[in-house]
């Protein structure tokens, strides 16, 4: 075989991710308040883009009716993201956008502003403006530190003690570390150790549960020798040998639950009061409300959603102006890129609505009648009917929030393997079998206790196609115990 050079010729195809669509795809993953900052970015980077501020006119919203299984999506005039009719977007744009999400099979657009009744009241105070000003479990107890103790060295080894507490209150370092960190005698630290642990809360600078709760049953004047043995043996109170306990205490049998109730009312974690973080609020990308006729109003979330034009005035009055060819290149790219992001944030917003509307259409028997009904579904379920990839529909449905009148979900939440129906029939959800699940264990009798066995033989007549393995997989899931441990804990006290 000679080996040498030559040329050849040979004509394929191949998909070449340009850096704009490579932009438009990753801009779908993104929630609105992430949107929100990436605008920013790109007002302050771009001369011909400006925030629409004007207030929105009331457009229809998406609808999608389940009675006669049609969906109606009416085209809207008001895209909520500036005007496309004044932007001009390059053909290899246009080209990429259509081939990898447009649909021609449908119009839609984004969502009208929310009536005045859903709305926010702007004369309130914001979120942020009516929390109040929080205080961290170390200030408070430093506060403490400095009213009590005057002796610099004990104050040198509170403030260290202090340190050394977990969240939860807990003293979580040795005191022989403490005191060799210092160079301290582990005398004093036992006995700074003794003074801190009067502080407020009750139960802090204990150095296990036993001695938190000894701490805490002390300052109420209840520590006597039966409770120091009780509080000395909890292991016996988990394992629920309460027969052998009162014995050990020196108790009849039937106090014992009256010492259970006394540990119940004390604080097992007594710094976690003053983690005092602000929970988190999801915004929701996407609003869903009932359609006076049946079926359900979809729409974005206007009050998040980011606006932007191209400033066509200015770029008008620039390209008037005598400019050096750098700046008029410099002006094109611009110009090309700001109706980009215009066209961009349009077909985001499309394709937003147009996987959520399907969502709500399939998902309909869900937010009428509950968990139980919620359908298993798949990408390709709703890729197949809006005619997009299924690497589309998982973009949309990341770090996306849909608002409904049954709570606040993500997107990917509609998304559940199935279970098998006995008869073959249409499979049930995964979240609908273990919302059954859930029921059957909370509602069995103390006394007859349902192993796996037993819930796989109750789930499969009442249609569920199901295994063993499964109901375990799902039980642990729910944090719900074995039979023996539920047994255990069901029991009555002796």
């Amino acid at each position: 075989m000679v080996m040498a050079p030559r040329l050849e010729q040979r004509l394929g195809q191949s998909l070449v991710m340009t850096p704009q669509l490579q932009q438009a795809i990753k801009l779908l993953q993104l929630s609105n308040l992430e949107l929100s900052e990436f605008i920013e970015t790109e007002l302050e980077k771009n001369p011909l883009l400006e925030k629409d501020d004007t207030p929105l006119v009331d457009t229809p919203e998406r609808e999608t009716h389940s009675d006669d299984g049609t969906d109606d999506a009416p085209a809207l005039d008001d895209l909520s993201l500036g005007d496309p009719a004044n932007t001009e977007v390059t053909k290899d744009f246009d080209a990429d956008m259509a081939g990898q999400f447009e649909d021609g099979s449908i119009t839609a657009g984004a969502g009208s502003s929310v009536p005045a009744d859903r709305g926010i009241d702007d004369s309130l105070p914001g979120l942020e403006e009516t929390l109040s000003e929080t205080v961290s479990l170390r200030t408070h107890l430093n506060t403490q530190l400095g009213l009590v103790v005057d002796h610099p060295t004990d104050a040198v080894i509170g403030t260290c003690l202090i340190d050394s507490l977990d969240e939860a209150g807990y003293l979580t370092e040795p005191l022989d570390l403490i005191a060799e960190g210092l160079g301290a005698d582990e005398a004093d630290v036992e006995r700074v150790l003794g003074i801190v642990q009067t502080f407020e809360p009750t139960g802090v600078f204990a150095r296990d549960l036993a001695e938190c709760l000894a701490l805490q049953l002390r300052e109420k004047d209840r520590f006597d020798p039966a409770m120091e043995t009780f509080i000395d043996n909890l292991e016996m109170v988990a394992a629920r040998e309460f027969t052998k306990l009162a014995a050990l205490c020196g108790l009849d049998a039937d106090e014992i639950p009256d010492m259970l109730a006394e540990i119940r009312e004390l604080d097992p974690k007594p710094g976690m009061s003053f983690t005092g973080d602000a929970a988190e609020v999801v915004v929701p990308d996407v609003l869903m409300v009932p359609h006076p006729k049946g079926g359900w109003y979809i729409e974005l979330n206007s009050d998040t959603l980011p606006r932007v034009l191209v400033n066509t005035t200015y770029h008008a009055h620039v390209q008037k102006q005598p400019m050096s060819a750098a700046d008029k290149k410099y002006m094109a790219e611009q110009y090309q890129s700001a109706n980009w992001l215009v066209r961009a944030l349009h077909q985001r917003a499309t394709t937003i609505l147009k996987v959520s509307t399907e969502l709500a259409r399939q998902q309909d028997a869900f937010f009428k009648k509950g968990v139980k009904f919620l359908k298993p579904l798949v990408l390709r379920d709703v890729a197949d009917v809006i005619e997009m990839h299924e690497s589309t529909v998982s973009r949309v449905t990341s770090n996306k929030y849909i608002h409904t009148p049954r709570g606040t979900f993500e997107l990917k939440y509609f998304f559940t393997s199935s279970i098998a129906a006995m008869d073959g029939g249409e499979a049930f959800s995964a979240e609908s079998v273990k919302a059954r699940l859930k029921e059957l264990v909370d509602a069995e009798d103390p006394k007859k206790i349902l192993s796996d066995d037993k819930l796989v033989k109750i789930l499969s007549g009442e249609g569920f196609d199901i295994a063993r393995r499964t109901v375990a997989k799902y039980r642990e899931a729910l944090g719900i115990g074995s039979s023996v441990s539920r047994r255990k804990a069901k029991a009555p006290p002796k």
